[in-house]
């Protein structure tokens, strides 16, 4: 006597399979945007000709040590910083304001702890020494002052004290932040601008 036994087989992509890959994706996006990486959109032109509107780039979470703002949806669980390190003069950070903590900004580290920062005619002074500067060729398209249509705009290479260099567009002489006090940044604080100076 032959028996023919078959076995029933679940079906490929049953929805079971689904929710379980959907659910591993799913951590394995929390993990890399909480520790590695988090996508981000430029809203606003402060940082032309360096980022232009409507950017998306990815910015690093273990550059800078981790808060309780690396977690989706910020909740306070704990104060401080874990694996902290300091920015450095020049580079591009994204943060939120002590006194905002809803709202991203990206802007670029100019002044450190303890820095005298100001301008003086347009041009940026650090621990009263104006930085280096060297005009290049009219930066023209999208008008980055936010009047609209298309200009052409004085920009300027900077060069701070550490090496770093970058590209600053300058919409109008003497505006009104080319001229300002002495800012001295306080301890445990950093000094950040748009390298659209004016907007």
């Amino acid at each position: 006597m032959s028996m023919n036994a078959t076995t029933e087989s679940k079906p490929e992509g049953s929805l079971g399979e689904t929710l379980r890959v959907v659910f591993h994706a799913l951590i394995i996006a929390v993990i890399i945007r909480t520790f590695l990486f988090q996508p981000f959109n430029i809203p606003s032109g402060s940082m032309k000709g360096t980022l232009l509107v409507g950017d998306y780039l990815f910015v690093s979470k273990f550059s800078y040590g981790y808060s309780h703002y690396a977690i989706p949806f910020s909740p306070p669980l704990f104060k401080g910083r874990f694996f902290a390190s300091d920015p450095q003069r020049g580079d591009v950070v994204v943060f939120r304001l002590p006194k905002d903590d809803s709202t991203d900004y990206i802007k670029r580290v100019i002044g450190l702890p303890g820095d005298k920062i100001q301008m003086i005619n347009g041009l940026l002074h650090i621990n009263g020494k104006p930085v280096q500067r060297q005009q290049l060729p009219n930066f023209v398209g999208e008008d980055p002052c936010g009047s609209g249509g298309t200009a052409s705009v004085k920009r300027w290479r900077e060069t701070l004290p550490n090496g770093v260099s970058y590209e600053t567009l300058d919409c109008v002489d003497n505006g009104f932040y080319d001229n300002t006090e002495i800012y001295t940044v306080p301890a445990g604080h950093f000094f950040m601008m748009g390298d659209n100076r004016d907007n």
